[in-house]
């Protein structure tokens, strides 16, 4: 284990700094400073390699972490990440974008601050890339057997990579001009810059995995031609159908899904032009929806110099603390600062949007709203209540109902559950055979940390499948459902 006594001698958890908000809102770079080795490994000491340790029952990949905390701490790097990686295929993606339902599982945390644990994580996979030790891991033989996965997001390169280092000869198919999916496109530079992105996606092409990219599946290559060609097909095409809001004025310009402001704001931060790029520039923005891609949407408009950020949340105002009904080691919903929260604008809670108003020349002026409350019969309003805020620009970011229906899930004829996700057995195969499915498509909209679990658990299904066996590692809690965050 790390110190015996180190959770007693380094009793504060410490993170590395973020860069003064002044200086970050005029740049598209990672929010956070680097943190000193000495101080990480302190940090890492914490850690006391509990009897159980319940950060593994917080992390859907299963990662081995009192390990190499203990490994982070003793400055064994090169151990350290043989045993992050042994895991997760993208540790560096996961210490930098997920929200650590890990580190509110630890143990530590019942009467201290928990283990820095996402941080360790991320400083190991760096130190890992910067002293050569992420390397290709090119197979010895190939199978013969041919892969398609549809999708490149986090489910399709775990998927990928897996399946890729066990022979297979793998092609991922990506609508986009680039690989990532949401990695790209989504995620704002300033949270995953995407040179992370690109360096991964090297060692994957020199392991063999193959990227057809500017392919949209469904048109231009079909569900029967994708049967046709290969042994096996994985779809990993996301949960990308947006919840809209059915209010009077919907139809007024300047209102927009945050998935079609964000990945423009993404090209442009990387040096591409976009043309007619609908920015918040001196403008009036109101994002609906409080979670990370509302997040996203604050930290983009606030860098395009947006006049003013309003973002509303129909629930209440989470509590400080970790709610009775969410004991540890839950994840708790709990009031949460994330940096484009720290740069500016105005969160409100418990309000529900009424109608959006435009001006003579059928462009969003004004949005009005008014307080609810929660009762038996769901959200009330509350009399009184009603106002009207500026917004000249309106972005949804309310989550996702579900994968694309049409398109190459029609063409393959795969059945759907009941909340339009993709069916799959305890294998991820379809109700098609050879035919799987992984990440949000199956699962639903969902954390980074479950799509590689996902993509990971996939590849093995698809392994087998494909020679009978698989000596893959098997899936940790493949039927559990979504973590909301």
């Amino acid at each position: 284990m790390a110190d015996p006594r180190g959770f007693l001698k380094v009793r504060e958890r410490e993170l590395p700094a973020r860069r003064p908000v002044p200086v970050r809102l005029k740049d598209w770079k990672e929010v956070y400073e680097e943190q000193q080795l000495g101080s990480l490994q302190r940090q890492a000491s914490r850690c006391m390699d509990c009897g159980i340790p319940f950060c593994h029952s917080g992390c859907p990949l299963g990662n081995l972490i009192p390990e190499w905390n203990d490994l982070a701490w003793r400055g064994d790097w090169s151990d350290a990440i043989d045993r992050l990686h042994a895991t997760n295929n993208f540790p560096e993606f996961t210490g930098r974008l997920c929200p650590a339902p890990c580190e509110t599982a630890c143990v530590l945390g019942i009467s201290e601050p928990a283990v820095t644990i996402k941080q360790i994580e991320v400083t190991t996979i760096e130190q890992a890339f910067e002293h050569g030790n992420v390397t290709p891991q090119i197979p010895t033989r190939l199978s013969g057997k041919t892969v398609a996965v549809i999708g490149s997001g986090p489910a399709g390169l775990a998927v990928a990579q897996q399946l890729t280092r066990v022979g297979h000869t793998v092609a991922v198919y990506e609508r986009a001009d680039k690989a990532g999916g949401l990695l790209r496109y989504g995620i704002p530079e300033f949270k995953m810059e995407k040179a992370v992105l690109d360096r991964r996606l090297a060692q994957m092409e020199m392991e063999g995995t193959r990227f057809r990219c500017s392919t949209a599946v469904g048109t231009e290559v079909t569900g029967d031609q994708l049967r046709q060609r290969y042994d096996a097909v994985v779809l990993a095409i996301g949960a990308t159908v947006p919840r809209d809001l059915p209010v009077p004025g919907r139809e007024l310009n300047g209102i927009m899904q945050a998935m079609d402001f964000l990945p423009p704001a993404n090209r442009v931060a990387v040096g591409e032009s976009v043309e007619g790029q609908v920015t918040a520039e001196g403008k009036h923005v109101v994002v609906i929806g409080g979670g990370d891609t509302g997040a996203d949407c604050i930290g983009t408009s606030l860098r395009q110099g947006a006049a003013s950020v309003t973002s509303l949340e129909i629930m209440p105002r989470p509590s400080e603390d970790r709610p009775d009904n969410q004991p540890w080691p839950t994840y708790p919903m709990i009031y949460r600062v994330a940096s484009a929260h720290e740069e500016g604008g105005e969160r409100t809670y418990a309000v529900n949007t009424t109608e959006l108003v435009g001006d003579d020349q059928g462009n969003v002026k004004a949005l009005r709203l008014v307080e609810v409350q929660r009762t038996d019969k769901g959200f009330e309003p509350v009399a009184g209540t009603e106002r009207e805020i500026p917004a000249d620009l309106v972005l949804l970011a309310m989550g996702f109902l579900g994968p694309e229906g049409e398109g190459v899930v029609e063409q393959l004829g795969v059945e759907l559950d009941e909340r339009s996700n993709i069916k799959r057995d305890k294998d991820f195969m379809t109700s098609v055979p050879g035919v799987f499915v992984a990440g949000d498509a199956g699962r639903g909209q969902s954390l980074i940390v479950w799509a590689i679990a996902e993509g990971r658990a996939a590849a093995r299904g698809v392994d087998a499948f494909l020679t009978g066996g698989s000596a893959l590692p098997a899936p940790i809690r493949p039927t559990d459902r979504p973590l909301v965050v």
